[in-house]
């Protein structure tokens, strides 16, 4: 099942977005904290911004690799020449009855 992975690649370009809002929010919850105060002001907000990205990460990368799986199955699809499947896909190579 070799085709049905991902490459870190495509997953960076599918995360560049979500990556370019984490750092937004830990600049703004950083430049907001008040001074002497960084890290109190700042480390939940943060922690915050990057559970959300984390979890949406982990969800788009999974959907990346169902969508290869499934694009891979060559069940996936039928072409019209292989035709409707009819019956049971097991050759009749058994009665069913064992």
């Amino acid at each position: 099942m070799d085709g049905a992975k991902v490459t870190a690649e495509e997953i960076k370009a599918m995360l560049a977005g979500d990556i370019d809002v984490l750092a937004e929010k830990m600049a703004a919850a950083m430049n907001t904290a008040k001074a002497g105060r960084i890290i109190a002001d700042s480390e939940e907000p943060v922690r915050d911004a990057h559970g959300q990205f984390r979890q949406q990460a982990y969800e788009k990368a999974i959907s990346l690799l169902q969508a290869r799986q499934e694009a891979f199955s060559p069940s996936a699809q039928r072409s019209p020449q292989q035709g409707k499947q009819v019956g049971n896909a097991s050759d009749s190579q058994r009665s069913g009855d064992d």
